[in-house]
Parts: structure tokens; C-alpha cells; sequence
């Protein structure tokens, strides 16, 4: 077996202080020693992994009517096409009259669209109006915006919304954008505040474009067209550890049934031969501080689980 990053960290730790010991002795007792601890997480999940794997839209007009609109186009063998954005989830599984399907995306080409831009610009909390508008009195699309352009700003460009944005604007693409206060340009000029009385108020630029956008193309593969035959495509692509109790050496075998109980299990390092062998089971072997999402089936049960290692 490949030794995991885990283990040969460890392996030369140890070596490493065994080595030295005589020689820190004198160092380490003027010095505070760090602690790692290692935390398996597991929840039930309690769908079924043929359920949880199919895509369903929301009902909100702002992300679920354009993809409720998509799909009515790609089932069975149609093609859709947007501008700038992609109103369905890549990769995700659908059905369509007990056949199931996977929506893939093409780039089929690009445009010049005329498009709207929003930008804000920081106003100093004694120049804040009294005609001022809380995010939280404008409907979804407008508020949504504003919250993205409020935490690109205050994170100096570093927050996880900047992929959102084209240079420091965001370009009004979805229809339900399009009909928001924003786009009529009822909020252009207008000061917006994130809190009733905070420090965080901006000043709404909307201006119009002529913008290159990238035509996405959604579309279907069939996959399976019996849910016998679809449970087999989950397992095969969603599952990450497919596990059994009969399968399992009993120390990892327990230690995995005490962390379903308590839905958590931990150790400090150096951690116990069982639970690095269970780690290594759930594909978890070489992780070096955190991963989550991960999916289960064991003992004909379904599960969420992840591993943190934090430092103490």
C-alpha cells in the first residue's frame, strides 16, 4: 500500500523526535506542543442516493423559472441556449418519463448583447441620505446584487462572489433580473444600506453595455432508462464509499458505527491503526485539513460524512 501523506508525516515525526530527544529536551520545556485532532463527521441523509442524485429546480422566479424553461427545451433530445450564464447545474441527473438523463454544456459560440451593469460605490455613514433604502425592503433579484457588490467590496475583491462579477460590475443576464428595480433604473443613484443604522451604505450606478457574452448550449445524455439501471450510475459516479459490515475489519467496523450514533468521532494524533485504516476506507486517507460532502451507503443506509483535522 502507497503510505498517505498522513502516514509518512507521522512516520517521520516520529523518527524525527526520537531522533532529537535528547537534544529538545531542554528546548520543549519552555515550549507549548500543538495538538492535531482528527473529527469524522456523519449524518444521515434520509432520501434514498437515486433521490438525492436527481435535480429538481426551486421554485423561485429567479433561479427556478430559467430552469424549468431549460429543461422543457433539452427533455428529451432538445438543446438550450444562454448567454453569460447556465441555468442548470452541469453534470446533474434528471428523468424524464422513466429514462434518466445527465445535463452536459457545450460552448456553441459568442455574441454582442447589449446588457446592463451594476456598480456601487462606498458612501461614508454621515453622508448616508435619509431617503436611503435597505437591502432588505427590495425583492430577491435587486437585493441579491447589492449583497454580491457588498461583499466583493468589504473583502477587497477576496470573497467567493467575485467569480460572479465581470471586472467590478454584475451583468443583469437572468430574466427575473431583467425585470427588477435595478434594470428600470428606479435604483440608479440611489443609496442602499446593508443594516439600519451600520456603516456599510452605497451609491447604485447602473449603466448599459454592449458586452461579448459566451453562448452556453445545455443538453442531455441519456444514461439509464430504468431506475434499476440509474441506481447503478449513482454508485457508480456519486458514492464515494460503498461499505458493508461484513466487509469491514471489527475495530474500523466499530469505530465507524460509534461515529453513525454519536454522528461524530474523534481522535488526537498520532491517531489509533483502526481509525487510519477506517479514514483510508472512506477515502479519506489524505486529507490534510478538511473535506466534506462526501457520500456513504452502509449497511443499506445513506450518509453524509466528512473529515476536519484541527490544530490545537
Amino acid at each position: 500500500m502507497t503510505p498517505t501523506r498522513r502516514r509518512t508525516l507521522q512516520a517521520v515525526g516520529t523518527a524525527a523526535i526520537t531522533t532529537l530527544a535528547g537534544c529538545l529536551t531542554g528546548f520543549q520545556s519552555n515550549s507549548q506542543q500543538s495538538t492535531e485532532k482528527y473529527q469524522l463527521t456523519i449524518d444521515q441523509i434520509q432520501s434514498s442516493p437515486v433521490e438525492h442524485a436527481l435535480y429538481e429546480p426551486d421554485d423561485s422566479p429567479l433561479f427556478g423559472d430559467p430552469a424549468e424553461t431549460a429543461l422543457e427545451n433539452i427533455l428529451p433530445a432538445g438543446r438550450h441556449t444562454t448567454y453569460g450564464y447556465e441555468p442548470l447545474p452541469n453534470d446533474a441527473y434528471v428523468e424524464s418519463e422513466g429514462s434518466f438523463y445527465q445535463i452536459k454544456y457545450i460552448v456553441t459560440g459568442r455574441q454582442q448583447l447589449e446588457r446592463q451593469v451594476v456598480r456601487v460605490d462606498t458612501v461614508p455613514q454621515e453622508q448616508v441620505p435619509d431617503d436611503s433604502i435597505l437591502v432588505e425592503t427590495l425583492e430577491r433579484p435587486s437585493a441579491r446584487v447589492i449583497k454580491i457588490l457588498h461583499s466583493y467590496t468589504v473583502s477587497g475583491g477576496e470573497s467567493g462572489s467575485a467569480e460572479l462579477l465581470r471586472d467590478d460590475g454584475y451583468v443583469l443576464r437572468r430574466p427575473s433580473e431583467g425585470e427588477s428595480r435595478l434594470a428600470s433604473g428606479e435604483l440608479d443613484g440611489q443609496v442602499v444600506t446593508m443594516t439600519d443604522s451600520g456603516p456599510w451604505a452605497y451609491r447604485v450606478e447602473v449603466t448599459t453595455e454592449q458586452l461579448t457574452e459566451t453562448a452556453h448550449t445545455a443538453l442531455t445524455v441519456e444514461v439509464a432508462n430504468s431506475q434499476g439501471e440509474f441506481r447503478e450510475v449513482v454508485f457508480g459516479s456519486r458514492i464515494d464509499a460503498d461499505l458493508s459490515p461484513s466487509e469491514l475489519p471489527t475495530e474500523p467496523r466499530e469505530i465507524l458505527e460509534q461515529a453513525i450514533a454519536n454522528r461524530t468521532y474523534s481522535e488526537e494524533a498520532p491517531i489509533s491503526g483502526a481509525f487510519d485504516r477506517l479514514l483510508d476506507l472512506l477515502g479519506l486517507g489524505t486529507v490534510d485539513t478538511a473535506e466534506n460532502g462526501k457520500l456513504l451507503w452502509y449497511d443499506d443506509e445513506f450518509y453524509r460524512y466528512g473529515l476536519y483535522i484541527d490544530t490545537e
